[in-house]
């Protein structure tokens, strides 16, 4: 044999135990950051699809009072609604404009949990 094979036998091959833990901390971290990011996607999915049906409810509610072609009365009020097998709550308040032909309405929307999820705002006419 000659000698610089077995200089190369006697290297030392593959990862000692600090690289391997150092290479395991960071894919943990990693994932770590990975599966938070995941969390957040989920959360800000549920809390758009509330969005969505809280706004189709104040939409339905606002069209209903635009179909009794009547101006409603100046007040507050409030409404549950059913919609992608939810029930949700909503509080309309409806004021007066400086002309009296136009109110305005707010209907604030709330989730299952009673959290806010939307303010609506428009205004109606006596026509």
């Amino acid at each position: 044999m000659s000698p610089r094979r077995s200089d190369r036998g006697k290297a030392q091959r593959g990862l000692t135990l600090i690289e391997v833990l150092v290479a395991l901390a960071i894919v943990a971290i990693t994932l770590a950051a990975g599966i938070k990011a995941a969390g957040a996607l989920t959360g800000n999915t549920q809390r758009l699809a509330d969005t969505l049906a809280g706004q189709w409810c104040a939409d339905n509610y606002l069209t209903r009072l635009r179909l009794e072609r009547q101006l409603p009365p100046v007040g507050d009020s409030a409404f549950t609604c059913e919609q992608v097998g939810q029930s949700y709550k909503g509080n309309v308040s409806v004021r007066p404009t400086p002309n009296p032909l136009f109110r305005r309405i707010d209907v604030h929307m709330l989730d299952t949990e009673g959290q806010h999820l939307l303010l609506y705002t428009t205004v109606m006419s006596r026509l």
